[in-house]
């Protein structure tokens, strides 16, 4: 109690975006190439033994919410691949103009790579972790102690616990995890003991896409957690075929 005391405020919202025609043909193809593909699966091996696929499935069409580079390659010529890197690249320009410093997760390291490229293209500093950075620490020493960099980009799985980052005040989650608590750790990394700011938490969310619909079954899933007082566990583990039905609807 007394910790929480010593924390300054923390301010969530979620900031919402359309896909691109691009981003829309291809989920829209998926969707339709999928579904039905993997009712015959469950219905002839059950839901247990076709997770597997199932996941991968959920992840394409999660990945098209990102950027379309992370496919590998359309038969359409894409002309708008991201709707949702505009919206962060407009994020990130208000933030530089407000004086923030901004901590952006994404649990994709190949969606970082596009970031990373994206960042240089416009000539922003930033510092980078993921699972392979063999210098981890002196990238936070660098990111706490040199106030002109106003960007850390860090992989969920690999920055999300353990770090102290108090430099950043913003916190970007690019892309929605199954399990909420795994996102709040990584927020913990900037709204933690030594924070003298407000901390803004921000997730990107896709409207109409699983994207959204992972927000809505998180908090359904959340609030049954909480009434029964279980443990918060991933919310992959806790999905039925009726929610993942649910999932690949649009």
């Amino acid at each position: 109690r007394d910790v929480a005391k010593e924390l300054p405020d923390k301010i969530d919202r979620v900031a919402y975006c359309d896909m691109s025609p691009d981003q829309l043909r291809m989920y829209r193809r998926m969707l339709e190439s999928s579904a039905q593909q993997l009712s015959e699966l469950v219905e002839s091996q059950g839901f247990a033994r076709s997770r597997f696929t199932v996941l991968k499935t959920l992840t394409r069409l999660r990945q098209i919410c990102c950027h379309l580079d992370l496919l590998n390659g359309t038969d359409f010529k894409v002309t708008q691949p991201s709707a949702k890197l505009d919206l962060l690249n407009e994020l990130i320009d208000e933030a530089m103009d407000s004086g923030h410093r901004v901590l952006l997760f994404s649990q994709f390291v190949s969606m970082l790579s596009i970031l990373r490229r994206d960042l240089e293209q416009r000539k922003i500093p930033y510092c980078y972790l993921d699972g392979s950075t063999v210098k981890r620490l002196e990238e936070v020493h660098r990111f706490n102690n040199d106030e002109s960099i106003p960007l850390f980009l860090i992989s969920l799985k690999a920055g999300g616990t353990g770090l102290n980052l108090t430099g950043a005040d913003m916190v970007i989650h690019y892309d929605p995890w199954w399990n909420p608590a795994v996102e709040d750790q990584a927020t913990d990394r900037a709204h933690r003991i030594g924070q003298k700011r407000t901390v803004y938490n921000i997730k990107l969310i896709t409207r109409n896409s699983i994207e959204e619909k992972v927000l809505a079954l998180q908090e359904k899933k959340r609030t049954m957690i909480d009434a029964t007082l279980q443990v918060r566990k991933d919310l992959m583990g806790q999905l039925t075929w009726e929610d993942i039905k649910e999932l690949l609807t649009i």
